[in-house]
């Protein structure tokens, strides 16, 4: 606990993280009411990125039917994006009132949370190559195939359903169809509308139709929300009645252009360059302040991991071999969904990110410091309190500055390790450069290339981290010499 009141007072005093807060947090806009909606803005035409008279922004006509809800609620629409399969504990743990991502409303999913009248029903398609497109042909060639499906997703329950299938599951339609052009699936199942928006000269539809309930779509709220969720149900009865709904399927599929011009690497990172700038400033301002962080809760920790007292140094080793033996990305679901669920902490995205790369960092920064500590000659110590130092005056001013300096390359080695790391937050929507890269996949179409800039460019940022390391250490080196 001393350990995440540290992070919450020092993230309370950043006028950095306030800044950009200012741009991701949730809240109310000046004095009208604010509504959150969670999607994955990966889908289009229901929902995805696009830019706009030089803007981001999600369309769709998904988020159409959102604003008109927000509209007759006489509320601010906000927006968060994140990864499909986080809609759900999103959604119940409060972080946003009301989930729009193309959703069925199944029975395994309503046993979560509730669901609006169904606004929209489309079909579901086959997609392969298009060698393939006669191979293909009906339901019962895909017996035994490698599919690809989203995870989480009615998709998914219709390859379960195919006799041998071989099921690949990811979060996003780009990732799917990248696994279908690089021939690791032969097939992917995918909605109607959405696998006509991806369609391009690599690709067909088949005449296979595969055989499933159709649950249609419909908006998600949080359990005994009544006024929410007739609220909704009102806004969709009259765009309904007023033919609004299938206007805006049209519209949002005309904004929709699969085809992506072939474009070398530095070109496609000049046209999309917004967004990776974006995703540096997170990348950077989140591996900075986990490391800031990370120093000071690993110095503390390493002093009680060498602390006399025996229950001390149980809580130092305890706190070192949970977070250095459990994955990251699920202490990042505990800090960020498992706290509000349990005891209604809810620290917004970019909080969650900070805090978890903070902590993850601390249990190896805590080892290093405690092995930089007690490589310090213990002669320095006597010598020292031979002065006439105290105990703690001994160590401030002796051997802690030591100890540190001889670490130094490893604390700069977590930095870099911390920058690559970061990569995860985008789970949650925190909008770094992963976050950012797949943003651009989405709107470009391009499966490689918005990957190849992001590691060109994390590999420039730990590059040169790294030279800048090599420059401080010779200069200590010398230093030491004279």
């Amino acid at each position: 606990m001393t350990m995440i009141a540290l992070l919450i007072f020092g993230l309370s005093w950043t006028g950095l993280i306030q800044s950009v807060h200012a741009e991701s947090g949730t809240g109310a806009v000046g004095t009208k009411k604010t509504i959150v909606l969670g999607t994955s803005a990966d889908f289009p035409p229901y929902e995805f990125h696009k830019m706009i008279n030089g803007e981001d922004q999600i369309v769709g006509f998904d988020i159409q039917i959102a604003k008109q809800i927000a509209a007759d609620m006489g509320a601010e629409l906000k927006i968060e994006d994140m990864s499909f399969d986080s809609l759900l504990p999103a959604l119940t743990s409060g972080r946003v009132d009301f989930l729009i991502s193309g959703m069925n409303p199944t029975p395994e999913r309503r046993k979560s949370i509730d669901f609006s009248d169904v606004y929209y029903r489309a079909n579901q398609s086959i997609m392969v190559r298009k060698e393939d497109k006669d191979k293909y042909n009906t339901m019962d060639t895909l017996k035994g195939a490698k599919i690809g499906v989203q995870k989480s997703s009615l998709q998914e329950e219709i390859g379960q359903k195919i006799e041998g299938a071989q099921l690949t599951s990811l979060d996003k339609v780009s990732d799917i169809l990248m696994q279908l052009q690089t021939k690791r699936v032969d097939a992917a199942i995918i909605e109607g509308p959405v696998a006509k928006a991806n369609l391009t000269e690599a690709f067909a539809i088949t005449d296979a139709v595969p055989e499933v309930e159709d649950y249609g779509y419909a908006i998600g709220v949080k359990k005994n929300n009544p006024e929410l969720l007739n609220s909704i149900n009102n806004t969709l009865a009259r765009l309904t009645k007023e033919g609004k709904v299938e206007q805006f399927v049209n519209e949002a599929s005309a904004m929709v252009n699969g085809k992506q011009a072939s474009k070398d690497t530095f070109s496609f990172f000049w046209d999309y360059k917004e967004y990776y700038i974006a995703g540096i400033k997170y990348t950077l301002l989140l591996s900075a302040l986990g490391v800031l962080f990370g120093f000071i809760i690993g110095l503390f920790i390493s002093l009680l991991r060498m602390n006399k007292l025996a229950i001390l140094r149980w809580i130092g080793v305890a706190y070192i071999e949970i977070l250095r033996g459990t994955p990251m990305l699920v202490q990042l679901l505990i800090i960020h969904y498992g706290l509000a669920l349990t005891f209604g902490i809810e620290f917004t995205a970019l909080e969650s990110g900070i805090i978890t790369l903070s902590i993850n960092s601390s249990a190896y920064l805590a080892e290093v410091f405690r092995a930089g500590i007690q490589g310090v000659d213990k002669g320095q110590s006597e010598a020292a309190r031979s002065l006439g130092m105290t105990s703690s005056q001994a160590f401030r001013y002796i051997i802690l500055p030591q100890a540190i300096k001889n670490v130094l390359p490893a604390i700069g080695n977590e930095f870099i390790t911390i920058i690559k790391e970061s990569s995860i937050v985008s789970f949650i929507g925190v909008a770094d450069l992963m976050f950012q890269a797949q943003v651009v996949r989405g709107i470009s179409f391009a499966g490689l290339n918005p990957l190849l800039v992001a590691a060109v460019i994390y590999f420039i940022m730990t590059f040169g981290l790294s030279k800048l390391l090599g420059v401080l250490e010779r200069k200590l080196r010398t230093s030491d010499i004279h």
